[in-house]
């Protein structure tokens, strides 16, 4: 069985085009697709564009990424998939959510059955990568902005998700203290990404990440984690800070 891979997680797509001193995030992402000896030659990319309305421009920006690092074989995985998009799906490498509204994505995935579907092909060894909206939904919770009610999304990384909300982040600041017990967050700026390793360590790429967790005392708490820095597991200590200037938040 193939590995599990880092998920990918980006505020929004100016990430699938930055090159940086060192490279490119997309050709990291290409080199771990790499790793695999079979996917190596062709590797298949879905993109699931269920929470912007399957937005035709969108998944042509998607495309047009892929090409840069020699992905060629890419498909849109609709709201309401055909048996051919399933079949893809079940067999893609690297499976992309797209950016839009959380709750109409996720009730989409939910509707069509393919929410398990993403979840398998991410242990049997699919890169995931999430954009706005896909990366708070492979988070704990997303929320209905029009009730300000949380509900469970993909949990596969093990953290509350939020792009784009600086400098105060307010949806994650409502969010942690609402979302259980030692729960923490992660605030993703606008340009930034993160990717969550299997180790379950946290690195930001391109800007700091803003993270929030709650104290024993109940108190939210807030530090930055720099590029170059990795956070601790999940399971660490709540306490101790992956980032430096921890503060408290009133």
């Amino acid at each position: 069985m193939a590995a599990i891979k880092p998920i990918v997680l980006l505020a929004d797509s100016q990430l699938l085009f930055w090159h940086g001193e060192e490279g490119s995030l997309l050709a990291r992402v290409r080199d771990l697709l790499n790793e695999d000896e079979e996917v190596l030659a062709n590797p298949r990319a879905a993109y699931l564009g269920a929470s912007n309305g399957d937005a035709p421009e969108f998944y042509q920006l998607f495309q047009a990424a892929m090409e840069g690092v020699g992905i060629r074989e890419c498909r849109m995985v609709p709201a309401e998939p055909a048996e051919a998009d399933r079949a893809f799906l079940a067999e893609a490498d690297l499976i992309l959510l797209a950016g839009g509204d959380v709750l109409r994505g996720w009730r989409a995935f939910e509707a069509a059955g393919i929410k398990d579907k993403i979840v398998e092909r991410y242990y049997g060894g699919a890169l995931l990568l999430g954009v706005s909206a896909g990366a708070i939904q492979l988070g704990l919770k997303g929320a209905d902005e029009a009730s300000e009610t949380l509900f469970d999304t993909f949990r596969l990384v093990p953290f509350v998700v939020d792009v784009h909300g600086e400098p105060g982040w307010p949806r994650l600041l409502a969010a942690v203290p609402r979302a259980g017990e030692h729960a923490r967050g992660f605030g993703i700026p606008t340009g930034g990404g993160a990717l969550y390793h299997p180790d379950h360590s946290v690195e930001p790429v391109r800007h700091p990440l803003t993270e929030f967790w709650l104290t024993e005392e109940g108190e939210v708490r807030q530090a930055l984690l720099f590029p170059g820095e990795t956070s601790e597991a999940a399971d660490a200590p709540q306490e101790s800070p992956a980032g430096k200037g921890a503060e408290k938040v009133h």
